[in-house]
């Protein structure tokens, strides 16, 4: 079977044209090649692939006669008309400055730009209406970059491509003209210190199409001990930079058709309200939502240093018009047989979840040595006197449990807010932070927000992101993440609280958790999930799969040629949690396209390697 031809008729319609010899019925002879059709599709479209009855019951299919080839040949073409948003959660990247582009997040660093500008130079390759502008006054760093929501998968798609005009008169200086493009991670703090990078030349007065091909161009990685750009899975964030750094002259470009030859997976939008506290009531929190949690630890204080009480009383929570009030307060209390000056609450939810989103709109208190906190705990934590505890789910200790701080404040860094996980990989002082400065934290309501997805945290106030926790291999050490948690609210006291403190509060307008039902289909195809990839990739005498499981499953790993014949089953049994690897060795095999799928359960991932002799 040669499968000769894929085919975009627009946005959401492909069509795949199938030679075949013999003129045998479709379905018997779709059956016969189904599994060459699979890789076909799998490696061209990246997306879910449903079994040939799925495809026949869910799908339309439209036989179409096609004109005699040569004797014994016939052709006919299949059509598919697949809608993406339910096929796949994918997203092309692309920009062509008119529209119809998926790229929002252009940024200009130390330059101007103006991504709606008319084409000053329509003319030979580019006649389109409008164009970015890129304009370097002389920064000394200048570029312009655009950020994605999930990484690049550049083991099987690794070109990025653009057209540029560079007029003679817009530049100043004896600049080698050229054009850099840096793939960076846009979540580190300083994402240029493992970022990697093509530089390409330019011609002047011309338009010109320059592709970057992260496989096959010289690229150059700031660290010397970073992985090859096709072997790594942290990439979010493309920059591009006319005439290097530290180029203090004037350049003017103008940039259009910014594309990407892959996909990247689109994050689900949590927008279904699952619970929620609006605290509308006036009076004692609604026990129906919350419980207090009062027992101290068996040391007699909470942990941290704290050295407050939490109370039940309504002192300490209450609702007053619209306003959950968590107050703290300097007074002489007993209880469990200890006495401490300072008293405060802490509350669980009696709700639990897995994936999602949760914005708590809250004003916070002031003053050294006042900590509030918004955060969440696994639902499994073996913790005396916690909600989930008391009810006998308590298998699992802490940081084990999972710990995911949406908003920590400290007194003594007004201002400051926090966000931080804690897993057995880092817990404590744990190195999975980050913070931003919100100068009206104590004097104005604004809103924290945690979005959980299957692989990544990103945590965020009024919308602007701070923190990202996605790491590189999905284990129990790193991600406890893919059980239920909940939601705790406290303020607690350390002893750095300044003796003239009397009461605060932090106070909360309401707490909601967002969810979406679709969000198990963007685990049902876990390209990312799983961490699937090979490494060398072109490979000569063996190359290395590696895979991460995050519970004891049963496992496949097959490879296939290009016409769908099994060449090898390299594992049939089932595996226990944790990353795998898989030595192929490739010194019988011929040189040319292959493919290797990983089963698992009712997922199927499949990759490509090349090998060549």
């Amino acid at each position: 079977m040669n499968l000769c031809q894929l085919q975009t008729l627009d946005r959401q319609i492909y069509t795949i044209e199938i030679s075949t010899l013999g003129s045998s019925p479709i379905f018997p002879l779709l059956l016969t090649y189904y599994n060459a059709l699979l890789t076909y599709i799998r490696s061209h479209l990246k997306t879910k692939i449903l079994t040939l009855e799925e495809i026949k019951k869910s799908y339309s299919i439209t036989l179409v006669p096609m004109k005699q080839f040569p004797p014994f040949y016939t052709v006919v073409t299949l059509l598919f008309t697949i809608f993406l948003s339910t096929m796949i959660q994918a997203q092309t990247v692309e920009d062509d400055f008119e529209g119809n582009g998926t790229i929002s997040t252009w940024k200009a660093d130390d330059c101007e730009m103006n991504t709606s500008l008319a084409n000053p130079f329509a003319q030979g390759i580019n006649t389109s209406a409008t164009v970015l502008e890129y304009k370097d006054i002389g920064g000394q760093y200048a570029n312009i970059r655009f950020e994605v929501d999930n990484t690049f998968d550049l083991s099987s798609n690794y070109t990025f491509s653009l057209k540029i005009y560079v007029p003679s008169n817009g530049l100043t200086g004896n600049q080698n003209n050229k054009l850099s493009l840096k793939l960076q991670d846009g979540t580190m703090a300083s994402p240029w210190a493992t970022q990697s990078e093509i530089i390409k030349p330019l011609v002047l007065d011309q338009w010109q199409i320059i592709s970057f091909d992260f496989l096959n161009d010289n690229y150059f990685n700031l660290d010397p001990s970073s992985l090859p750009p096709t072997q790594r899975s942290d990439f979010n964030r493309v920059l591009l930079q006319v005439n290097g750094e530290n180029n203090t002259d004037l350049v003017v470009a103008y940039i259009d058709d910014v594309f990407y030859d892959g996909s990247i997976t689109s994050d689900p939008e949590f927008n279904d309200l699952v619970w929620s506290d609006e605290f509308d009531e006036d009076g004692p929190i609604n026990a129906l939502n919350w419980h207090h949690q009062t027992k101290l630890p068996s040391q007699g204080s909470w942990y941290n240093g704290e050295i407050q009480h939490y109370t039940n009383r309504i002192e300490n929570s209450y609702v007053e018009n619209g306003m959950l009030h968590l107050t703290g307060k300097k007074e002489s209390f007993k209880d469990q047989g200890q006495t401490k000056q300072y008293t405060s609450a802490r509350l669980n939810s009696k709700f639990a979840f897995t994936y999602g989103k949760i914005e708590v709109r809250a004003k916070l208190p002031t003053g050294p040595g006042t900590w509030p906190a918004i955060w969440t705990l696994g639902k499994n934590i073996n913790e005396d006197g916690a909600y989930w505890d008391n009810l006998g789910f308590d298998s699992t200790s802490w940081p084990a449990c999972g710990e995911m701080d949406i908003m920590e404040h400290w007194g003594t860094n007004q201002n400051w807010v926090s966000s931080a996980t804690h897993t057995p990989s880092s817990s404590g002082n744990t190195m999975n932070v980050g913070s931003q400065n919100i100068p009206t934290a104590s004097t104005d309501f604004h809103i924290y927000s945690l979005e959980w997805f299957p692989d990544k945290l990103v945590f965020r106030v009024d919308g602007v992101p701070h923190f990202n926790y996605q790491p590189a291999v999905l284990n129990a050490d790193t991600w406890p993440f893919n059980a239920e948690q909940y939601i705790l609210l406290n303020f607690a006291f350390l002893p750095s609280i300044e003796p003239s403190f009397t009461e605060d509060a932090m106070e909360i307008d309401y707490v909601r958790v967002y969810q979406n039902d679709n969000v198990s289909a963007n685990v049902d195809n876990p390209r990312h999930l799983f961490k699937l990839k090979n490494a060398p990739n072109p490979a000569k005498d063996y190359t290395i799969i590696s895979y991460t499981l995050l519970k004891k499953m049963e496992v496949q790993l097959s490879v296939h040629d290009v016409n769908g014949k099994l060449v090898q089953s390299l594992i049939d049994e089932k595996q226990a949690a944790g990353d795998h690897q898989v030595r192929w060795n490739l010194t019988n095999l011929s040189s040319g396209i292959y493919f290797y799928s990983l089963v698992i359960g009712e997922q199927t991932i499949t990759e490509k390697i090349i090998i060549e002799k």
